[in-house]
């Protein structure tokens, strides 16, 4: 997934809202995007004859994090079409992949067949797990564009927790809040509330990966969380953070806002120092109740 997007797509009246739950729109629009990502020559994000003929799409903030994933049961959230979770299954892990978009779904096990590659596939809300999925994985990863998606998020924690066996570990990386902040770096305008999780409304049209992809414009509501928001709601689930990260360069920006360096990554410049663009977090399931 990508987050955020009155990020990287074109939004317009981003407003609070009353309902408490925009999961039915919140689905339509990743059903249509699930639909174009990886089918036209503009898209920036999704290169699926690349990723065919062998090209790696993880980052390494996650590979890192996971460690050696050869043999280990994987469970990728919010997984989209796949690439991510069969980029997993390339490196040896056994990978389940969960998304709430049956045309993510489709397209993902189609992908998996065309790539030769063992995975299990599941259309589900990852705020309401399905009970078979619990205490099966060494790994539960979630990666870029998740958070702002979810209404509960303690839900989707202890989701994340449930899953997870004794001593296995979460893996999340995902946009700062600090960023998620920003429309644009110039000039400096910051649009979207620092937590709290208030549902906030947006049209989009166009997507992260194409702005300019061909598609009537859909509502979708978002919610925003502060960094001590997610990690009390890890903590809450019973998790044990082992590491949080907060990370100021990117080699790719999927927002279209920052500037690039002559050493080609982008970074969020703030007087003569720079700001974080994504955070990353590692806890782990305890070992037994008491934690030890």
């Amino acid at each position: 997934m990508a987050a955020n997007d009155n990020l990287g797509a074109e939004a317009t009246g981003v407003q609070r809202v009353d309902p408490p739950d925009g999961l039915a729109a919140n689905q339509a629009l990743w059903d249509t995007w699930a639909e174009i990502h990886g089918t036209g020559p503009n898209d920036l994000s999704y290169n699926v004859e690349d990723f065919l003929a062998g090209r790696q799409t993880l980052r390494g903030i996650e590979r890192e994090l996971a460690g050696d994933v050869a043999g280990k049961d994987l469970l990728h959230l919010q997984c989209h079409f796949g690439m991510d979770t069969l980029s997993w299954a390339r490196l040896g892990a056994r990978v389940t992949g969960v998304d709430f978009s049956p045309v993510a779904i489709a397209r993902a096990q189609a992908l998996a067949e065309r790539a030769g590659l063992a995975a299990e596939f599941i259309e589900a809300d990852t705020q309401h797990l399905p009970d078979h999925l619990a205490h099966r994985f060494d790994l539960v990863v979630a990666t870029y564009g998740i958070l702002s998606w979810i209404a509960d998020l303690d839900a989707w924690m202890r989701g994340a927790a449930g899953a997870l066996r004794p001593g296995g570990r979460l893996v999340l990386v995902d946009l700062h809040p600090a960023f998620q902040t920003v429309l644009s770096i110039e000039p400096f305008v910051a649009d979207w509330p620092y937590g709290g999780g208030e549902p906030q409304r947006a049209v989009l049209s166009g997507s992260y990966a194409d702005p300019n992809a061909n598609m009537a414009p859909q509502e979708t509501v978002q919610y925003p969380y502060s960094l001590g928001e997610i990690v009390t709601a890890a903590a809450s689930a019973g998790l044990l953070v082992e590491r949080l990260g907060e990370h100021t360069e990117t080699d790719s920006d999927g927002r279209h806002i920052l500037p690039q360096g002559p050493d080609g990554m982008y970074r969020f410049p703030f007087s003569d120092t720079h700001l974080p663009i994504m955070y990353s977090l590692r806890a782990i399931a305890p070992r037994t109740t008491g934690g030890s």
